[in-house]
């Protein structure tokens, strides 16, 4: 546990009490679903671009523990394919998802195909956007600084994050991700600028780390570093890029909101890349490197910039959870509870609102059964993106789409095989013929959209 001072301790209590103030925020008079779920369509630019940063980097902890074990691979694992994936969303996707007027990605799919493609790709949006990852991050963070287990922290978190969401929607989202945007950046600069200043630069680090963590594969197979780029897809089906688009005020914002975005991801990961460098050379019998980040600053930071930087870990975290769970929410909401309902109930914010609490449940239990934060997104990811990759990026194109069926398939078996994978690897210890669950996920959606079924 870290032993903070009082003034530490006022600043992260400020944190929440201002978080929640800008959720509760004022609530908008006339409340239809284009408000609550979209923003209304007025997202502006600067507000686009705070909230698609903040929220693509919830994994905080988890980036710490892949940077203290591997070193500058880091980069090349969780930095590199997602600018390269986000850069062909923002040119071939942003402009057409905001042109569609849609709400949701199911929306997009049953457009191109039809009610069953809509509901099965449902199925594995929701899994993708479970923020369950989140919670345990917070919870362990909480931990950290709190007379608290785990779990009260985990049940905090999604307490805190489901209030003002349920009052507010995406509204209150975006209100509070310019904040976290603001402070997760404060945080790091002042973490990496204390180590620089104290120990020095490059060549201390250079000098000081284990040789391996200077080499692009950190010690991985090709094969687990290729899974990785392959997951990075997950940013084309991505239901967080897709709903801010949908929420943009404008296909220009939509667009050069992600290229913006995109220099702001580069620079918060040198940021936390090296932050993880330094925590291996001056920590380097750390039992559990999830905690990287955290007992960094606790060794180089004074009391005040401790505090800012423990909200800033917190800023970072909370922003992915509000989104995340604001997905999934609107996922069961609208696309299935709703869709139910026959589509013409004029209820959906209270299905929606219904999601929240179904969405928040199901992520508690399994963040509390798990215990890496990076075994849930491969997981998660794995199962979750070969069913929605080619249906889904396909189904802008009358040209390239498949048959209503083919999609149906395609959905329901890459996903299904994925899943069945990892389940035989589970059971067994090993996974099958040593070959990681995504790709046979791939290989099949691949061979049915040869086909096609036209």
């Amino acid at each position: 546990m870290v032993n903070l001072a009082a003034i530490d301790q006022l600043l992260i209590l400020a944190y929440f009490v201002l978080t929640f103030w800008l959720g509760f925020g004022k609530k908008n008079k006339q409340e239809s679903a284009e408000n609550f779920l979209v923003a209304g369509r007025r997202v502006t630019l600067p507000a686009f671009v705070a909230s698609m940063v903040s929220t693509w980097y919830g994994g905080i902890l988890g980036v710490g523990e892949f940077t203290y074990l591997y070193g500058i691979s880091n980069w090349l694992v969780f930095g590199v394919p997602y600018y390269l994936c986000a850069i062909i969303f923002a040119v071939f996707i942003a402009k057409v998802a905001r042109r569609s007027g849609h709400y949701t990605i199911p929306d997009q799919l049953e457009k191109a195909y039809g009610s069953r493609a809509r509901t099965a790709g449902a199925f594995f949006i929701f899994i993708l956007a479970l923020p369950a990852p989140y919670l345990l991050m917070l919870g362990i963070l909480l931990h950290l600084f709190l007379p608290i287990p785990v779990w009260a922290g985990i049940l905090f978190a999604a307490g805190f994050s489901f209030l003002y969401i349920f009052r507010g929607g995406l509204q209150a989202v975006i209100r509070t991700d310019i904040l976290q945007f603001i402070l997760m950046f404060s945080g790091f600069i002042v973490l990496v600028a204390t180590a620089w200043w104290n120990y020095g630069g490059i060549t201390f680090l250079q000098e000081n780390l284990p040789a391996r963590h200077l080499t692009w594969h950190g010690g991985n197979s090709l094969q687990y570093i290729l899974v990785w780029y392959v997951i990075a897809m997950a940013t084309l089906v991505d239901a967080n890029f897709y709903q801010r688009c949908f929420a943009a005020e404008s296909e220009k914002t939509a667009r050069w909101g992600i290229f913006i975005s995109i220099l702001f991801w580069v620079f918060f990961d040198f940021l936390t890349t090296t932050a993880g460098l330094y925590a291996r050379v001056l920590l380097p019998q750390l039992s559990d490197p999830t905690h990287s980040f955290p007992q960094l600053a606790v060794t180089l930071l004074p009391t005040i910039l401790q505090g800012l930087f423990f909200v800033a870990l917190l800023a970072t975290i909370m922003s992915t959870l509000d989104s995340f769970g604001f997905v999934s929410a609107v996922t069961i909401g609208r696309d299935f509870l709703w869709r139910l309902r026959g589509g013409k109930d004029d209820r959906l914010n209270h299905y929606t609102r219904l999601g929240l609490l179904i969405t928040f449940a199901i992520s508690i239990v399994i963040a509390l059964l798990s215990s890496s934060i990076i075994t849930i997104w491969y997981q998660l990811g794995s199962v979750a993106t070969p069913a929605l990759l080619l249906p889904l990026l396909t189904s802008f194109s009358a040209k390239w789409k498949m048959s209503p069926t083919a999609a149906f398939i395609n959905i329901v078996a890459a996903g299904g095989i994925s899943a069945l994978w990892l389940s035989l690897s589970w059971l067994t210890g090993q996974l099958p013929l040593r070959i990681e669950a995504i790709f046979p996920g791939l290989v099949l959606s691949v061979i049915i959209y040869i086909f096609r079924m036209r």
